[in-house]
């Protein structure tokens, strides 16, 4: 992507030191990541995760909302750009990128679009959803209306899950950002409520096509930037594939179970953002149909 003339976005923070754990037990912290809260992208360690709460026969539908509220963990915030790294500064530019397109998405129809922040944090950090561990991946938490990323997931992106380029990265943080979008619309809110009154087959449905139109808003954001260069699309179409529910399970040794599906297929997610891709049209991205 051409993001060389991008402007950074100024919506960030970083956080140091360690993070003091999910506090409030499993529904005060994962309780909240899971399955609400939008993406967890880095999904390979999520479906770590889910397997184990699996193996302690747990629901993690059971625990959204949970005991417990927002973890007081012991870390400091800067919000100073001259100590960022090159990659939170590109990740910077990316981020300004989403609120450019999706500030004039909201002012064409006759809205105003409320960014949202960036908070990098390095292994453990302090989210208003718990706590934030590299393991869980990017995430967004509507409880701050903040995206939480370790940027080293990038590296996990491309040699974990084979999805190199500047583009697959981009893709993560905009996925994110859709998230955010979802928020706004109070998509999240709606699935949230409805997520508590069904079972655990029909909530994790319902979370892929949270997942699915995300994946779709990011293609959204992508044809309209105008910067996309030869090799995106296929940067990105790797990604989708790799992060896919079926290819994870796959990859963990286990037979693929529609059932118990968070994000979606790899063609699922394919397909969606490539919608999204081609039409640059967030009026094109309505998972819920159906």
């Amino acid at each position: 992507m051409r993001l060389d003339n991008e402007q950074e976005s100024s919506n960030f923070e970083v956080q140091s030191g360690r993070g003091g754990g999910f506090g409030g037990g499993l529904g005060g912290g994962l309780g909240m990541l899971l399955p609400f809260i939008g993406s967890r992208f880095g999904c390979g360690g999520i479906v770590v995760v889910l397997i184990i709460l699996a193996v302690m026969g747990v629901n993690p539908l059971s625990l959204v909302g949970g005991g417990g509220g927002p973890v007081q963990q012991n870390a400091e915030v800067s919000r100073d750009p001259q100590k960022l790294t090159d990659i939170q500064h590109w990740s910077l530019r990316v981020l300004g990128s989403t609120e450019r397109v999706w500030g004039q998405i909201f002012s064409e129809a006759g809205q105003q679009y409320r960014p949202t922040v960036l908070s990098f944090y390095s292994q453990n950090g302090a989210s208003g959803c718990g706590a934030a561990q590299s393991a869980m991946g990017p995430f967004y938490c509507p409880n701050d209306q903040k995206i939480y990323l370790d940027t080293d997931f990038f590296t996990e992106l491309r040699q974990r899950f084979g999805a190199p380029g500047d583009f697959a990265q981009a893709y993560v943080i905009a996925h994110e950002v859709g998230h955010h979008v979802q928020d706004l619309e109070g998509t999240l809110r709606q699935v949230n409520q409805r997520q508590r009154a069904v079972n655990e087959a029909e909530g994790n449905a319902l979370q892929v096509r949270v997942e699915l139109q995300a994946d779709c808003y990011a293609g959204v954001w992508a044809k309209r930037t105008g910067l996309m260069e030869a090799g995106d699309l296929e940067e990105g179409m790797t990604a989708a594939q790799a992060i896919g529910d079926d290819t994870l399970q796959k990859a963990a040794g286990r037979r693929p179970v529609p059932e118990s599906f968070t994000h979606g297929s790899s063609e699922q997610r394919m397909q969606w953002l490539r919608k999204g891709l081609a039409s640059g049209d967030p009026a094109q991205c309505d998972t819920f149909k159906g």
